[in-house]
């Protein structure tokens, strides 16, 4: 019921500011406002989403928690996806994702509501078998084939191609 009033909601709301806004300044402002926010949005969602990027790079590699890191990415894409779609509140929602201290609030606000039961990452987590283009576990055995050499009546073939120099 929530989405539903949300889907019905926020379009009104933003016609209602665009008649509003409109009237005030004028279609053209009005358009420019709009095309503006969209251009300048996609830029600082790209610059802020590459840093989101190396923030999740640097949790993987320092084996920390990932969670804010991806948190805040998804975040970031979501105002980006805010900021695109033509409207005053959404661009308003949009910016202010894009504020770093608006995005901790956010995460500490989720975080505080949402019970994670299980996180375990590193060498002492579980690995994930490696599996088959049909997703079946393969084994971990490689076949092959061997000779066995005397080493006091070695071969008369010559050197062999793995030890030429």
């Amino acid at each position: 019921m929530l989405l539903l009033l949300l889907f019905i909601g926020i379009p009104l709301l933003e016609i209602t500011l665009f008649i509003q806004v409109g009237g005030a300044i004028g279609l053209g402002w009005t358009l420019a406002i709009v095309i503006g926010t969209a251009v300048l949005g996609a830029w600082m969602v790209r610059s802020q989403g590459a840093r989101a990027m190396l923030n999740l790079r640097t949790s993987f590699s320092n084996l920390q928690d990932p969670t804010e890191p991806l948190a805040h990415g998804a975040m970031i894409l979501f105002s980006g996806a805010l900021l695109l779609t033509p409207g005053f509140f959404t661009d308003f929602i949009g910016f202010a994702l894009l504020v770093p201290a608006v995005r901790s609030a956010v995460y500490r606000y989720l975080r505080a509501r949402i019970n994670v039961q299980n996180f375990q990452m590193g060498p002492d987590g579980q690995q994930p078998r490696p599996s088959n283009p049909h997703g079946q576990p393969r084994d971990r055995v490689i076949d092959g084939e061997f000779k066995e050499v005397d080493p006091e009546n070695p071969p008369q073939d010559g050197p062999s191609e793995w030890t030429k120099r």
